[in-house]
C-alpha cells in the first residue's frame, strides 16, 4: 500500500450552511442557498489533501443517518474512509453566512456520547491504519466520555510507529497532547493564548509565546494562525512570519483545516519551514476567500504561493 497520511476525526458533523441577505437576530430570515457537507477538522484536512491528489484515508467515529451521509460524501470525494460506527445520531452543525455583513455565525451541536469500548476499537483501528501511513493528522473536539489524554496517547502510539504527528486542538486535549512531543501543532492565536495562559496583543508577544511553548513541550514545529495577521513558523533554529496576500473572506470555516492539511502535505514533502508556512497560509488565504466549507484546490494554492510575503524572524523581531 502508497504511504498516505490519516486524519482522525473523534467529533465529526454534517455542516450546513445557509446562506440569508441580512441575517436578522430574532427575526424572520429567508435561505436563499443552502448546502451540506462531511465537517470536522480531520474531515475537512482529509477533503483538501484529495485537492492536493494525496492519498488519504479518515478515521473516527459515525452514528446514524448523518454518519452514513458523511460517509457517503467523503467516499465520493476519492478519500479512504475507515469508521467506528456508533449507536444514536452524529452531530448537525449550522453555518449561517450574512450577506451583507461577509460574515459567518456558527451553530454546533455538542455530538454524542462514547464508551471505554468505543475508545478501545478506534484504537485498534488507528494501531492497524498507522503500519501503512507516514502522516497523522489529530485535530477537533472529544467527543462526551472521552479522557483529556487521548490525544496524547495518539501520539505516543503514532510515535513508536514512527509516523510524524500533527495536533490541532485546544484547551486540555492540546495541552495534554503536547505532552507526547508531537511533530507539528498549529493553535491560532487565542488558542495560543489559552496554552500560555496570557493575552498576546502583538506579533512580538506571540512569537515569544511560541517560542516559549517550543522550548517546554519538545514540539518540532510550531505553526501560530493569526487569521488576516498571517502566521508565524517556528522551530529551534529558525522562524518566519508569513504574511497573506488581500482577500474578500467569505467564510473563515476551513481556513485553518487548510492550513493544517498544507502542513500535512509540506510534513510529508520534507519541504524546508519557509516552504511549509508558505503552503500553509496561501491554502488558508484561498479557503478563507470561499463561501460556506468550500476549500482550496491544488492549482488554487500553486497560483498563489508567490504572492504571500516570507519574512525571516531572529529573536522575536521580524527583519
Amino acid at each position: 500500500m502508497v504511504s498516505s497520511i490519516v486524519t482522525i476525526t473523534l467529533n465529526p458533523a454534517l455542516d450546513k450552511t445557509v446562506t440569508v441577505e441580512h441575517f436578522q437576530q430574532g427575526g424572520l430570515n429567508r435561505v436563499k442557498d443552502a448546502r451540506i457537507d462531511p465537517g470536522g477538522k480531520g474531515i475537512n484536512v482529509a477533503r483538501v489533501l484529495r485537492q492536493f491528489n494525496t492519498p488519504v484515508t479518515a478515521t473516527g467515529f459515525i452514528a446514524g443517518l448523518p454518519g452514513r451521509q458523511l460517509l457517503d460524501q467523503i467516499t465520493e470525494q476519492g478519500i479512504v474512509a475507515d469508521f467506528c460506527t456508533l449507536p444514536g445520531e452524529m452531530r448537525i452543525n449550522m453555518k449561517v453566512y450574512d450577506e451583507a455583513a461577509k460574515v459567518t455565525t456558527e451553530i454546533n451541536e455538542p455530538g454524542f456520547q462514547v464508551t471505554s469500548a468505543d475508545l478501545q476499537r478506534i484504537k485498534e483501528k488507528l494501531f492497524t491504519l498507522l503500519a501503512d501511513a507516514e502522516v497523522l493528522v489529530i485535530g477537533g473536539s472529544l467527543p462526551q466520555g472521552a479522557p483529556e489524554s487521548l490525544y496524547r496517547e495518539y501520539i505516543d502510539m503514532a510515535n513508536e510507529q514512527g509516523v510524524k504527528t500533527i495536533l490541532d486542538a485546544d484547551g486540555a486535549a492540546f495541552l495534554e497532547g503536547i505532552k507526547a512531543q508531537p511533530d507539528v501543532v498549529k493553535p491560532n492565536q487565542y488558542e495560543l493564548e489559552q496554552a500560555v495562559g496570557k493575552q498576546l496583543h502583538s506579533l512580538h508577544d506571540t512569537v515569544l509565546a511560541a517560542r516559549d511553548l517550543l522550548e517546554r513541550s519538545g514540539v518540532k514545529l510550531v505553526v501560530v494562525s493569526m487569521g488576516g495577521n498571517g502566521a508565524i513558523a517556528i522551530t529551534q533554529a529558525e522562524g518566519y512570519y508569513a504574511k497573506p496576500f488581500p482577500i474578500t473572506p467569505q467564510s473563515t470555516v476551513g481556513a485553518g483545516d487548510s492550513m493544517v492539511a498544507a502542513l500535512a502535505y509540506s510534513l510529508q514533502a520534507g519541504w524546508t519551514v519557509s516552504e511549509t508556512i508558505r503552503w500553509a497560509t496561501a491554502a488558508g488565504t484561498v479557503t478563507a476567500a470561499k463561501s460556506g466549507t468550500q476549500v482550496c484546490t491544488l492549482a488554487e494554492v500553486q497560483q498563489s504561493l508567490n504572492r504571500v510575503e516570507i519574512k525571516n524572524l531572529k529573536e522575536g523581531i521580524l527583519t
